[in-house]
């Protein structure tokens, strides 16, 4: 096999999606459509009627990418940049309004074709372009999907760029292979991290109603629990897959959520795009076999959350808001699900803690934004001078819960359902203090994105919850 690098008076021709990116930029104007103006999805099918090339025109005249944050693949940057005196030509089937800036931004092209929204170039069309330019057998082309094999058939020489040996064997059949980079996806561990499974650890919010209503020896409600709880992992997981689609490009301006899969190209973004809407599909099928009413309450977290994603996560103060809200129904669904009454008191006391750790998750953006040099943080409502408030905002609704807590425990309804309530008083103490050492161990740097996820994991809390837990026990 030939050496990629070999310096050759032949153009070198590079396809964008897939091979110089580790994206498809056809789906990320797709995504980026969905997220700025949704109704204009249902516009797809007439724009597809007039062909795929007006379909990428028209959602590119539409979008705004911005190349600097864009998943290239380091290798083929590398053998752009180290044959100088080539004549390097980016070849792609997105549209040309798009394209141009890609190859604007790296300054390594000498020439730009693509897809034009009268002619799409892809395939034997993107082959019939090269010949005209070059020449039969004229370029050498780099690619990655079995389409490019039109092109291959026709080019003098082939470079396979994350794809497997098979369409490799294939490419050098038609032309000179001049070199592989195969697929350096993450596979099975990155769609682990992708469903984010230790965010169902919020999940097990579906359990306090179980455990405040003393029915945990009862069997049935326990495996509704159970159901409740997976219900909503695979519901989040889906939404979680959506959130990180539509984010893609605040994520790639993070300096954590860039290593996410989608943003940094781990994942190809078609299959996260089908798999998110069968998760949600499969937690509302298993929430209705558990409890209609349940499956009710799963719809509502599942709809509020979508249009937190699409619009609200950008709008300050609503979107905690909506954070506390969503948390709260899992709280809602737990009740739902083994049909016990909703209190008063437990969704007061979840609204107050909930709106606490909320702020806290966008204190701890913020500071990390402060931390980059950065003054705001991309695609939320928020600037670094907002931190004062957040904190003091955040601190105020801890120190409610507890308030709401400290009510409670001398309430009718704690009197009935413990014979030694005054013991619940020990938890207003304990609760303080967690809430007071969350909120000093975000000031000092020291807790990641998100707060529920650091109180499950982190051991100081850990002990609070086992004491808090001991001491409701005690009171029964």
């Amino acid at each position: 096999m030939a050496d990629p690098k070999d310096a050759s008076p032949r153009p070198l021709c590079i396809d964008l999606d897939g091979t110089l990116l580790r994206s498809d930029l056809l789906l990320e104007s797709t995504l980026a459509l969905l997220a700025s103006r949704p109704w204009l999805l249902l516009a797809l099918p007439f724009w597809l009627l007039g062909g795929k090339a007006r379909l990428k025109r028209e959602i590119a005249s539409r979008v705004t990418l911005d190349p600097a944050h864009l998943p290239y693949d380091e290798r083929v940057l590398a053998l752009l940049r180290g044959q100088p005196a080539r004549h390097r030509v980016l070849c792609t089937a997105s549209d040309d309004t798009l394209a141009r800036p890609v190859a604007a931004h790296l300054g390594c092209f000498d020439e730009v074709i693509a897809s034009d929204g009268q002619r799409n170039l892809s395939g034997r069309g993107k082959a019939e372009a090269l010949v005209a330019r070059f020449g039969e057998r004229g370029f050498d082309y780099a690619g990655n999907a079995r389409v490019d094999l039109a092109v291959w058939e026709r080019a003098h020489g082939a470079l396979v760029v994350n794809a497997g040996d098979g369409l490799a064997r294939a490419a050098g059949q038609r032309c000179e292979l001049l070199g592989h980079l195969p697929d350096t996806g993450g596979g099975l561990k990155a769609w682990l991290r992708a469903l984010r499974l230790h965010q169902w650890l919020k999940n097990l919010l579906v359990f306090i109603p179980l455990l405040a209503a003393h029915r945990f020896l009862d069997p049935g409600a326990v495996l509704a629990s159970v159901a409740g709880f997976l219900a909503f992992g695979l519901c989040a997981s889906g939404v979680y897959v959506l959130n990180d689609l539509l984010d893609l490009p605040s994520d790639r301006q993070h300096p954590r959520k860039r290593l996410r899969p989608f943003a940094a190209g781990t994942l190809p973004l078609l299959p996260g795009m089908l798999l998110a809407p069968l998760l949600a599909m499969a937690g509302l099928a298993l929430a209705w076999w558990a409890e209609p009413r349940f499956a009710a309450v799963l719809a509502a977290y599942y709809l509020l959350t979508l249009g937190y994603s699409l619009r609200f996560k950008r709008v300050a103060m609503l979107d905690v808001m909506l954070l506390a809200m969503l948390y709260t129904l899992r709280i809602i669904g737990g009740t739902a699900v083994i049909g016990a009454a909703l209190s008063f008191w437990l969704l007061a006391f979840s609204m107050f803690i909930f709106l606490s750790l909320a702020l806290l998750k966008r204190y701890v953006e913020l500071a990390s934004m402060l931390a980059e040099g950065k003054i705001s943080a991309a695609g939320r409502g928020y600037g670094v001078d907002d931190l004062p408030l957040l904190q003091s905002l955040g601190g105020s609704a801890g120190y409610l819960a507890v308030l709401v807590l400290a009510l409670y425990i001398n309430s009718p309804e704690s009197i009935a359902l413990y014979t030694r309530p005054q013991v619940l008083w020990l938890l207003c103490p304990l609760v303080l203090y967690w809430v007071s050492r969350t909120w000093v161990v975000a000031h000092r740097g020291g807790m990641d994105d998100d707060p529920v996820v650091f109180a499950v994991t982190d051991r100081v809390s850990q002990v609070v919850g086992l004491l808090c837990a001991v001491i409701a026990l005690s009171a029964i």
